[in-house]
């Protein structure tokens, strides 16, 4: 009970919404493409390349806002190859995704290499990170301290960040016009609308919220870098994104289970339990939660197709 107590405590709470925020930007930016029905594996890329550069523009310039900037532009340069290659040139989307992250973790190999002279991780003093907002007010009262204070600025922005693609989603003809592509892009291609440019944007606009989410993942959730230290969020974000059924705000209902998951993995470790285990966890969750997706996609559509049959 004593070491049940130790890892369930109100600090977990805070716990797991900081290891739950990298992967809620990624699902965001699987949900804008996958409403468009693109499914942008390639997402895990696209963070792992922004880390890099987050992390090496705030070591040279020592401005953590120049380094977001870049890491969004870094971002946005990945996601306009998956443009290119699937929407230009046709490419299967699954194909090019899984090659945008391969040549990810080779690229942020090489210059990790390159540029700082050393292999497996990158720390240094002159790295300047995302600030975390502390609130002097909440100091003497521990349970508001460890739940509201010192978190990383995505991290508070997260939830208007969900609101807001969800209001633009299903509240905007932009919205409409992006789910109407994905749902039946000949139908939208009648009704006027450019269905190759509004794929395009989307794919664009989900480079933006990648490069947040490496930003974040490298100067906010830590401040160093480590070789392919994104370690399948991408992928959870894009589970979270079914889990969610596309919508954002349930969609961060699943990026907090994940976030749960490794919280309370990396708490069971230091009591001695099997590395294999902690480690193995989060591909369990997220084996767990596309399962739970499916099933409730299965129940669903048998539901609608329930309600077609004629009454005896």
């Amino acid at each position: 009970m004593e070491i049940f107590s130790s890892i369930f405590d109100i600090s977990l709470i805070s716990s797991t919404i900081r290891a739950s925020t990298p992967i809620l930007y990624a699902a965001l930016a699987a949900i804008i493409t996958q409403q468009a029905d693109i499914l942008n594996i390639g997402t895990e890329g696209i963070m792992l390349v922004s880390a890099f550069v987050a992390i090496a523009v705030s070591f040279f310039t020592g401005s953590w806002i120049i380094a977001v900037l870049a890491a969004i532009i870094a971002g946005v340069l990945m996601s306009l190859i998956v443009a290119i290659a699937h929407l230009k040139f046709n490419g299967e989307i699954m194909v090019v995704g899984t090659a945008l992250n391969m040549l990810a973790l080779a690229l942020t190999k090489f210059l990790l290499r390159e540029i700082f002279g050393v292999a497996g991780s990158f720390y240094s003093k002159k790295v300047s990170p995302i600030p975390r907002i502390h609130i002097s007010a909440f100091d003497n009262v521990p349970v508001l301290n460890s739940l509201l204070n010192n978190y990383s600025l995505f991290e508070l922005l997260a939830p208007i960040f969900v609101i807001v693609t969800w209001y633009l989603l299903y509240r905007t003809t932009w919205g409409l016009r992006t789910r109407s592509v994905g749902l039946n892009p000949k139908a939208a291609e009648t009704a006027g609308i450019d269905v190759y440019k509004t794929k395009f944007r989307v794919v664009l606009i989900s480079g933006v919220l990648g490069g947040i989410a490496g930003a974040h993942l490298s100067l906010g959730y830590s401040t160093m870098f480590v070789e392919n230290m994104t370690n399948g969020r991408g992928f959870m974000g894009v589970a979270a994104m079914y889990f969610g059924g596309l919508n954002p705000i349930f969609s961060s209902i699943g990026a907090l289970i994940f976030g749960f998951a490794d919280s309370v993995g990396a708490r069971l470790q230091t009591y001695g339990f099997p590395s294999e285990i902690i480690l193995a966890t989060p591909y369990v969750t997220t084996v767990a939660v596309l399962a739970i997706s499916m099933i409730k996609k299965y129940m669903s559509i048998k539901k609608a197709k329930s309600s077609l049959l004629p009454l005896k």
